[in-house]
């Protein structure tokens, strides 16, 4: 039997249920099952992923339907079976949200255990198809898309940071791709100066081969590689949305990580780098219009359901005399700080000389110990596999 996780569910229908699983089912604690898998993941005790999710009628249709649909599209090898009465209506809901199975909650023992046997099979066929057997060796990179609200808050140093820290921990397999299309300054960042650029590497040869995509990228000192900013912001303004799914889309078949700065806002490129992504990075400064800036930001993409599982919140600009703590940051955006950067002087040089702070900076300086903390989210542990979850990728609560 695969990995069962129920959810949702009365005493007696627990019983039933691992009676049907011959008692190999891990029961999430009672309470309002979270709409958000992200959540849902962080109570799972040993960090693994169930290949079947049974929720049952305690459960909102809402919010089950809200996480069925998330699940569908972030994690597609998990299968959910939905233990409620089930009307025309709710079939057709169901379905459209990616529930593979309904039971009715009077079903007995060896109803619940063929449902999960189907169920078992239909994640095994689905990870088969996602992922097939040739490419057991190769892996899909993960998509780190750092996004904020508001300019000014540092995205472009906390995206050099980030991915020359992955470089020192994975050489070769980081890329950075810069996606402020109208104004993007990674090239200055890391004293660059690109041969192609971001509209070359949408259009033409490199858009169609990765051989030919390799020879267009922007190489820095320390191994990482570049997809820099357009030379202008007409020639920017010709990247679409279109463009940077694919391009993201081909750099994971070929990086292990993929590090995407983005515009402030949620334009028609950064929405196609949060729908790619598999974590992101939101970014705010210690402020009142930031913070409400990124509450704002994130109750839309919620209401997207495009946040990924991994959801990491950064502070930048932390400063104890500014009047705000970061509680009071955790309270207005309704989600958990995972890491704080403080204000720091080397920064401004490190901009302008073009070195970013993780190759110039002393290991004593807080700002640097605080970006490597941010570094070992990713760095730290390994790529998903179909079927499990790892606890260092997990978003905060």
């Amino acid at each position: 039997m695969s990995r069962v996780v129920l959810a949702a569910a009365d005493e007696e229908l627990i019983l039933r249920v691992k009676q049907a699983c011959d008692g190999d089912v891990h029961v999430l604690p009672a309470g309002r099952l979270p709409a958000d898998p992200a959540r849902l993941f962080e109570q799972l005790l040993d960090d693994e992923l169930p290949d079947v999710l049974v929720i049952g009628p305690g459960a909102s249709p809402d919010a089950v339907l809200t996480l069925a649909a998330r699940l569908d599209m972030q994690t597609p090898g998990i299968t959910v079976v939905l233990i409620t009465e089930a009307s025309q209506q709710m079939w057709q809901a169901a379905m459209r949200s990616g529930i593979r199975d309904l039971l009715p909650p009077t079903a007995n023992v060896p109803e619940i255990r063929d449902a999960l046997d189907r169920a078992s099979l239909a994640a095994t066929g689905r990870r088969r198809v996602l992922r097939p057997a040739t490419e057991t060796e190769r892996y899909t990179g993960r998509v780190i898309t750092i996004a904020s609200p508001k300019g000014g808050v540092g995205k472009t140093t906390v995206s050099t940071n980030l991915a020359i820290g992955l470089t020192a921990a994975a050489p070769q397999s980081t890329v950075l791709v810069d996606l402020d299309v109208q104004f993007g300054d990674v090239a200055s960042a890391l004293s660059l100066v690109p041969e192609y650029t971001l509209p070359d590497v949408v259009r033409g040869p490199a858009s169609e081969d990765t051989m030919v995509l390799k020879t267009f990228l922007t190489q820095h000192p320390s191994g990482l590689y570049a997809v820099c900013g357009a030379e202008s912001p007409a020639a920017g303004d010709t990247v679409r949305g279109e463009d940077v799914t694919r391009l993201l889309a081909m750099l994971a078949r070929e990086f292990r990580y993929v590090v995407v700065d983005t515009a402030p806002g949620l334009s028609e490129q950064t929405l196609a780098a949060l729908d790619r992504a598999t974590d992101v990075v939101m970014l705010t400064s210690m402020d009142v219009p930031g913070v409400r800036g990124l509450r704002k930001e994130l109750d839309v993409l919620r209401e997207l359901c495009m946040i990924p599982a991994g959801r990491h919140v950064v502070m930048n600009f932390a400063d104890p005399k500014g009047g705000l703590s970061v509680r009071d940051v955790e309270t207005t955006i309704g989600a958990g700080v995972d890491v704080v950067l403080p204000r720091a002087a080397g920064v401004p040089a490190s901009t302008n000389l073009g070195v970013p702070l993780l190759q110039s900076g002393s290991k004593r300086d807080p700002m640097v110990k605080e970006l490597k903390r941010l570094v070992s989210r990713f760095a730290a542990t390994p790529l998903m596999k179909p079927g499990r979850y790892r606890a260092k990728h997990r978003a905060a609560s």
